[in-house]
């Protein structure tokens, strides 16, 4: 029953929501953004230094599968630069702030990993009129029965928090010092959730089964086998570099084979020695958790870790055996 940070992880449960406006008939995946964020109309893309208005407007569907041309600075060396001259907020500043961030590339030209899922929690807003974290409760979290998933951990809950680790010079692990929880109001679909292993287990199983679990159904069929689906055509996810050492580790190795992304999670196009089969659908988090459901075989994992930096060797090295371990047993 540990609470843990699960940071990126919380970027599914946002493409889920979502996909609930879309098949409400509320949301068009290929209708530009700006018909919905009217603020996304006026980014331009910063090429050189300098800024440009991008070649075509960014859409619903590239803002979930990160080929909409927005970044993270802890990645992409030149927003990294553009944040640290002061020009726009820093991700890891409290509030919004990073959300004005420029784009790095023009919209559909390649895959990279950013801030678009963060503008996908704020178009659920604007679009139910709800705050994120009232549309999660009311359409995701309680009627799955995901009781200790939240942006703010309640007081009587947060001893169950998990500690941070870091990885220090000599090779072993410190534990950071225990900081005091602040309320939140801006609430990050890209990566704002705290969850256990067991919440999120259940959102796994509900996707695997295509959208329901028991009695309880939150997306169709359908709606789900197409965030399931290449997405990306021969674009290709590839090992994240970094610019921030603390925060990632260069290039490290994706768990799973992740090549392809469709609407929310990356997907292996190809089956994994250790049995894992295609277009498993996957994603993790940067401190450490992971989760993939394999659709193919009928099985769906999540395990969890909090440390940093993301990509630890150690850390990878344990998602592996885990792999392995479910697919022996599984055999």
């Amino acid at each position: 029953n540990t609470i843990f940070a699960i940071a990126s992880m919380t970027k599914p449960i946002t493409s889920v929501a979502v996909m609930q406006l879309v098949e409400a008939g509320k949301v068009s995946l290929d209708e530009p953004a700006a018909t919905y964020l009217p603020e996304l109309g006026n980014v331009k893309v910063l090429e050189r230094g300098i800024l440009r208005p991008p070649k075509s407007a960014i859409t619903v569907r590239q803002l979930l599968t990160h080929t909409s041309g927005f970044a993270y600075e802890f990645i992409n060396p030149a927003l990294h630069d553009y944040v640290g001259q002061g020009k726009v907020d820093s991700l890891l500043a409290d509030g919004d702030g990073f959300l004005q961030s420029p784009l790095l590339f023009d919209p559909g030209s390649r895959w990279e990993y950013g801030i678009s899922v963060d503008w996908l929690g704020r178009l659920v807003e604007r679009i139910s009129g709800e705050s994120l974290e009232s549309y999660f409760r009311q359409r995701i979290l309680d009627p799955l029965g995901m009781q200790d998933t939240y942006f703010n951990v309640p007081l009587d809950k947060q001893p169950r928090l998990a500690a941070l680790f870091r990885r220090t010079e000599d090779g072993g692990l410190a534990q950071d010092l225990p900081q005091q929880q602040k309320p939140v109001e801006f609430f990050e679909g890209g990566g704002g959730l705290y969850s256990t292993a067991a919440d999120y287990i259940t959102f796994a199983r509900t996707i695997l089964a295509g959208g329901r679990l028991g009695n309880r159904r939150i997306l169709k069929t359908e709606t789900v086998a197409d965030m399931g689906k290449n997405q990306i055509g021969r674009l290709t996810v590839y090992p994240l570099p970094s610019v921030m050492p603390e925060l990632k580790v260069d290039r490290a190795v994706l768990p799973g084979g992740m090549d392809k992304f469709g609407l929310g999670f990356a997907l292996n196009s190809k089956a994994i020695d250790s049995g894992r089969g295609a277009n498993s659908m996957s994603w993790q988090g940067i401190r450490c958790t992971f989760f993939w459901i394999d659709r193919e075989k009928k099985i769906c994992a999540v395990i969890m870790s909090q440390m940093l930096p993301s990509g630890d060797p150690g850390a990878l090295k344990m998602v592996e055996e885990f792999d392995r371990a479910v697919y022996a047993w599984l055999k």
